[in-house]
């Protein structure tokens, strides 16, 4: 797409680099994690999970910069992103001290959900090796300039984790900008990161101040009021498709107070329960707005990271050339087929998607 004005693909490394602290996720299926006796395993992370999306489903080339405490965890932590086809090149590996007193990994317990009782996520990820990240960690004139990068992408999951991982958000966009290098940013706002350092006062300061440097802005209504002060002014969150009007004027907001942003794109998600949602998204790009098709009474069998790999497919569409309406389409059709299966990150293929998008049914393939 020309407003983006990407670098030449032959011109660089990666497609796009994301930054993020990637957790170990702990899933006790259909069960309760109080009561559980045996959890499966996954890897997840709001900024990882798009560039795995990207990776896995869209066949772009993608890395990770974050940080792994060097024991058994962290080891499997790697075996899991070079399951996904992430490049582990940018990963930082701190020493163990035996107990985890001064880095460990993140652990992250999550319920899916069923019928009426929703889905819920319990963290453990205090002193991580991610969060305790800071300016000058990466050598960002070597990744975005000497390898080459066409597209970086972080998000407010990542800047809530510290006061260094917020400068270090904000010392990426600004290097990623100076370089060239487009830059799409998550809000992702998760009121229990900030709670304990200003809430949702601090959270806005340091996420507005990275929006100045953000030419792709993603997120939800909940993110766009909490983050930036937006609100979403005349919607209803039980009428999807009544809240079309409200969520445009919330981006023209966002566009005036952000010049900068060259595309802006939120999904469009009724809850009706933990299982069966109303599904969709609208993006503004370069001065126009255009909605996916609607997915109705959604059947859902995992929500997390349903959003990351509407990011992940909506990035493809723009990095690809794909016009506006394509790439939303891509956005959502991606992030519902991404909630039909378990784990934070897509089991999809570009050709599910790609039926998925031109009204293909759920009949069974033989």
């Amino acid at each position: 797409m020309s407003i983006l004005n990407l670098k030449p693909a032959e011109q660089c490394k990666y497609d796009l680099v994301a930054l993020g602290e990637i957790m170990l996720r702990l899933d006790p299926g259909e069960g309760r994690i109080r009561t559980t006796r045996w959890f499966r395993v996954w890897e997840g992370g709001g900024e990882y999970n798009v560039a795995r999306g990207l990776r896995r489903c869209f066949g772009m080339r993608t890395a990770v910069c974050t940080a792994f405490v060097d024991n058994e965890v962290g080891r499997l932590l790697e075996d899991c992103v070079l399951q996904g086809g992430v490049s582990t090149e940018f990963i930082l590996w701190r020493p163990f001290d035996g107990v985890g007193r001064t880095a460990r990994n993140g652990l992250n317990f999550t319920e899916r959900g069923f019928g009426v009782r929703a889905a819920l996520g319990v963290s453990d990820r205090g002193h991580s090796a991610a969060s305790q990240l800071k300016p000058g960690d990466f050598d960002w004139d070597h990744i975005f300039g000497r390898l080459g990068v066409r597209w970086f992408h972080t998000g407010g999951i990542f800047a809530g984790l510290s006061e260094s991982t917020a400068a270090l958000a904000l010392e990426a966009v600004q290097k990623a900008r100076q370089h060239g290098v487009i830059v799409s940013y998550d809000l992702n706002y998760r009121p229990s990161l900030w709670k304990a350092v200003g809430g949702q006062a601090r959270a806005r300061e340091v996420n507005r101040q990275i929006a100045r440097h953000v030419d792709v802005m993603l997120g939800n209504e909940e993110d766009f009021t909490a983050c930036l002060g937006l609100e979403v002014e005349g919607a209803d969150p039980n009428l999807l498709q009544l809240n079309v009007s409200a969520f445009q004027r919330m981006i023209e907001r966002a566009v005036r107070e952000y010049p900068n942003f060259k595309a802006v794109a939120t999904t469009l998600r009724a809850a009706k329960t933990a299982t069966r949602n109303d599904w969709g998204a609208i993006a503004w790009v370069n001065g126009r707005f255009y909605q996916s098709r609607h997915y109705p009474d959604l059947e859902i069998l995992d929500r997390v990271g349903g959003g990351d790999s509407f990011a992940s497919g909506f990035i493809y569409g723009l990095m690809t050339g794909a016009d506006p309406q394509r790439a939303v389409e891509y956005g959502a059709a991606h992030g519902a087929l991404a909630m039909t299966t378990p784990g934070d990150t897509s089991m999809a293929t570009l050709a599910e998607v790609e039926k998925l998008m031109a009204g293909a049914s759920a009949r069974v393939e033989r």
